[in-house]
């Protein structure tokens, strides 16, 4: 009986001890839209020249088919709404000149970018004139064609 009760105390610790380390790679693990930022960061730093014009799918090292430019002070509620997923990493611009763009592939976020162009070392800027209240989207189809500006260190592509 001792010989039964061992080996099952064994299988349990054995299985509790992969449960964690299995939670534990997960936590670790970063979400494919903060990994895609990453390198769409690189390849926008990695442009040479100021003023000459770059295809957005050229510097976007992931698979896309929309992407969204949200204007400050947009609720999450609205962008959830808007792109018809909800994420749990979003956060809502709180001033002027702050950057919330959100690409999809098959109605998934596979990228998301937020925030100030000088802590994030670039922006891309899409024409918010039109729409104004819910925000922009352009098409993996549609004209991409970005200038390219160099500024104190930081790369603006503005549509």
């Amino acid at each position: 009986m001792g010989y039964i009760y061992k080996s099952k105390k064994t299988v349990l610790i054995i299985a509790l001890g992969i449960i964690c380390i299995v939670i534990f790679i997960n936590l670790l693990k970063k979400d494919l839209w903060d990994v895609n930022e990453v390198l769409l960061k690189e390849e926008v730093l990695s442009i040479e020249h100021s003023d000459e014009t770059i295809n957005l799918l050229e510097v976007t090292p992931f698979d896309w088919d929309v992407v969204y430019s949200f204007p400050p002070y947009t609720p999450k509620d609205h962008i959830y709404e808007t792109v018809g997923y909800k994420w749990d990493t979003i956060s809502e611009t709180v001033n002027e000149g702050m950057n919330q763009i959100v690409f999809l592939k098959d109605g998934k976020v596979v990228c998301y970018l937020y925030g100030y162009p000088e802590n994030n070392g670039y922006s891309i800027t899409i024409d918010l004139e039109n729409n104004k209240v819910v925000g922009y989207m352009l098409n993996s189809k549609d004209d991409l064609n970005f200038k390219v500006e160099r500024r104190n260190s930081v790369v603006y592509l503005r549509s």
